[in-house]
């Protein structure tokens, strides 16, 4: 018997919990509340917000408004100046770095030690429990996995816990019989300086009998690439010939696909998409028929949704997961076992199945660019715009940006329509500050762009006089409370402006 038949049989007892996904769902959920709000009742949050009293799900939502990372930061502040017990029971020892909100370059987000065990630990071992279960031919562990990992700070906080990439948190924590099983080294993985350490992972994986792997599209995508100039191969199968899944997320998939089909022409690839942000861990794929992800109830995450017709409104209501409704389009909050609650993590769902629940990402709840997990908001856009326009002279009327995924040359980056009242004193320098303020803005962005790897520097394109006005025009959109869409996650917006931009 194969490891891999042995792994399967272990791990195939999970399998049996997600029955209770589509018959129990609620009792599920409740179960998980109970359970936080116990361990947190004694915290200065649950002090303050009558943990202790609540007895239902009605309760509680009554007894703590709705939370934004700005809520959260002047405890999360506290936590990372050396003070325990606030939003947690348990000494906070690490934190994800995130990109940031409106107030903040970085986002910290506490990872407690029970977060690590029953939410993002949980979430890769159930990855795998569902994948041989879809896949009753694997031999996932005949070989290793290459699992792309972040890296640290180098100054840790005053009170001595790190800060990270949720990715190189969960590395120097996992269990040390892991790393049997996945490639590269930790040394490796850990590196600070992407350039090198795509170079040094392509070497260090090429020669490795790789059998999965896990991580973002866009940065998988570089790392193959390499292999292939390094190995002199036409094809990843070549020189992985037993290479059978690529776990993804933190992005989406589709501009991808079709270039991950160049690259890996085996049938016997197959792509699992999962939900794992720095706040936990939410989502796996448990149908390659089906790109919805099953929302994994019985982590250490609460679970509640607002209808994004009332999103950001004084009164709006979340409901729980019961009482969502299918189609429709919700804002998705959290209350978890890192002290996050009723968390608004900022992204947008949609159910396609109650039984089990099961979901598709439709968004962010503001406008964004996120092609490359650079988490680009509006925020980040105005502030880059208004540098650039102090130090070109500039004024700009309108503006509209959204990602090239791959021109002919292979090249990534953002591509910016924008309206001018004044013209800079150059365009050329204009995209040159524009980029450089992304940068000191949003450390996502700044991540992405290092050394023009993944993303190159941002294009702009100088829209003729009017255009805007046209397009809204055009699409019956013209004066009132109508905006011009500033930020798209794909081209189908700025392809309509484009072609009106030609028209003259």
């Amino acid at each position: 018997m194969s490891l891999t038949d042995i792994s399967r049989f272990f791990l195939g007892k999970r399998l049996k919990d997600f029955e209770l996904y589509a018959s129990q769902p609620e009792a599920v959920q409740q179960k998980v509340l109970r359970r936080l709000l116990n361990d947190a009742a004694h915290t200065t949050w649950g002090c303050e917000h009558g943990y202790a009293s609540i007895k239902s799900y009605t309760d509680y939502a009554a007894a703590v408004p709705l939370q934004t990372y700005d809520d959260l930061k002047p405890y999360i502040d506290r936590m990372r100046n050396g003070e325990d017990n606030l939003l947690w029971h348990s000494k906070v020892k690490w934190y994800a770095q995130s990109s940031g909100t409106t107030n903040d370059k970085s986002k910290y987000i506490p990872v407690t030690s029970e977060g690590l065990d029953d939410t993002h630990y949980r979430g890769g071992a159930d990855c795998v429990a569902i994948y041989l279960g879809m896949n009753p031919s694997s031999r996932f562990f005949s070989g290793k996995g290459l699992i792309l990992g972040g890296s640290f700070n180098e100054q840790p906080n005053p009170d001595g816990s790190r800060v990270g990439d949720l990715s190189a948190v969960l590395m120097q924590n996992i269990n040390p019989v892991v790393n049997f099983f996945r490639v590269p080294s930790k040394e490796v993985a850990l590196m600070r300086e992407w350039e090198g350490k795509i170079e040094a992972l392509a070497r260090d994986t090429a020669h490795v009998n790789v059998t999965n792997l896990s991580g973002v599209p866009s940065w998988m995508l570089v790392v193959l690439k390499r292999v292939l100039d390094i190995t002199g191969k036409q094809s990843i199968d070549e020189v992985w010939p037993n290479v059978e899944v690529f776990f993804h997320g933190g992005v989406s998939f589709a501009p991808y696909r079709s270039q991950y089909k160049e690259l890996i022409k085996s049938d016997r690839m197959h792509y699992v998409e999962t939900y794992n942000a720095s706040e936990g861990f939410f989502g796996i794929q448990n149908d390659l028929s089906d790109p919805s992800m099953m929302l994994m109830i019985d982590y250490g995450v609460f679970y509640e949704f607002v209808p994004m017709a009332e999103f950001g409104k004084p009164n709006a209501r979340a409901v729980s997961l019961t009482d969502i409704e299918l189609g429709k389009n919700y804002a998705m909050l959290i209350s978890t076992s890192c002290g996050l609650w009723r968390y608004v993590i900022g992204d947008t769902v949609m159910f396609t199945s109650k039984s089990p629940y099961k979901f598709r990402i439709t968004g962010r709840t503001k406008h964004f660019i996120n092609a490359f997990g650079e988490e680009l908001i509006v925020d980040n856009a105005e502030k880059g715009l208004a540098r650039a326009c102090a130090e070109t002279g500039a004024k700009v009327l309108d503006y509209s940006a959204a990602p090239v995924y791959m021109d002919e040359h292979g090249k990534c980056r953002h591509q910016w329509l924008i309206e001018f009242a004044v013209m800079p004193d150059s365009v050329e320098h204009f995209a040159e500050v524009l980029d450089k303020t992304l940068k000191d803005v949003n450390s996502d962005y700044e991540a992405k762009r290092s050394k023009d790897i993944a993303l190159q520097r941002l294009e702009v394109v100088v829209a003729r006089p009017g255009l805007f006005n046209d397009w809204l025009k055009a699409k019956g959109k013209l004066g009132g409370q109508h905006k011009v869409p500033r930020l798209s996650n794909t081209r189908d917006i700025i392809e309509e402006m484009l072609a009106f931009n030609a028209r003259g």
